[in-house]
């Protein structure tokens, strides 16, 4: 009774979904708040994304009120029935133009096989849970020697950052390394003891990751003060107006 919805909205596997299947309803209504619905931000979106979690139930029933669904949990075909519809409502009032010339005969031809809503954006139909999708991600890791996080997401983070500062067009385009001295992190003072010897190392690794976060926040900083003095620099004068300014 789902699979038109789930077709016309583009979900991976329509014709398998099973509504009484505890793993299949969850991460359906995952794929629905992560591609259609998008009631919540995505950092808050960590404790309905996590389907294993016991609490989980609890946590749905929370977003069914912040949704306003009217349909308790207990009766799922009603409660997933109404996350398609409400999805599918959001789907068409974001591509109006593209539907409004639809008429009910061409409707009629097409009740079996219902239309296909494409998103401009590919990355929009990714099913992040999907196992391939996880399989793609960890070898990316090992491939660029990046230690695995049990959340694959997180190891996908990691991934985008190393491309980021080290594989884009800019990075690959400096073929000279900047040369200067390692630093020497054993011998430097931490200022403070824990009382381990590894914990005291991996402090002084976190210290530095700090102080550098703390310059590139710094020469942002920057970069703003700059972009607005050329604003504000040299004004004109209007006399007429009787004031400064441009």
């Amino acid at each position: 009774m789902f699979k038109r919805k789930l077709t016309a909205l583009g979900y991976h596997n329509p014709e398998s979904f099973n509504v009484t299947d505890e793993n299949d309803f969850r991460n359906v209504v995952v794929w629905l708040e992560d591609q259609k619905i998008r009631f919540y931000k995505i950092e808050d979106r960590e404790d309905l994304r996590n389907i294993n979690n016991s609490n989980w139930e609890s946590v749905f029933k929370q977003y069914l009120k912040h949704v306003e669904c009217p349909f308790d949990l207990s009766d799922r075909n009603a409660v997933i029935d109404w996350l398609l519809g409400f999805s599918v409502r959001l789907e068409y009032g974001d591509s109006v133009k593209k539907y409004k010339d639809a008429s009910a005969e061409n409707v009629k031809k097409n009740l079996v096989n219902a239309p296909q809503v494409i998103q401009e954006n590919p990355l929009d139909n990714l099913d992040f849970e999907d196992k391939d999708f996880k399989a793609g991600v960890s070898t990316l890791a090992r491939l660029l020697n990046i230690t695995e996080h049990p959340d694959h997401l997180v190891t996908l983070k990691a991934i985008c950052t190393l491309v980021k500062n080290r594989l884009s067009v800019e990075a690959v385009s400096k073929k000279e390394k900047p040369q200067g001295k390692p630093f020497p992190l054993h011998e430097s003072s931490l200022a403070f003891d824990t009382g381990d010897y590894v914990m005291n190392q991996a402090a002084k690794v976190l210290r530095l990751l700090y102080i550098h976060d703390l310059r590139d926040l710094q020469t942002q900083i920057n970069e703003a003060i700059v972009a607005v003095q050329t604003i504000t620099a040299n004004p004109k004068t209007d006399t007429k107006l009787g004031r400064v300014g441009r």
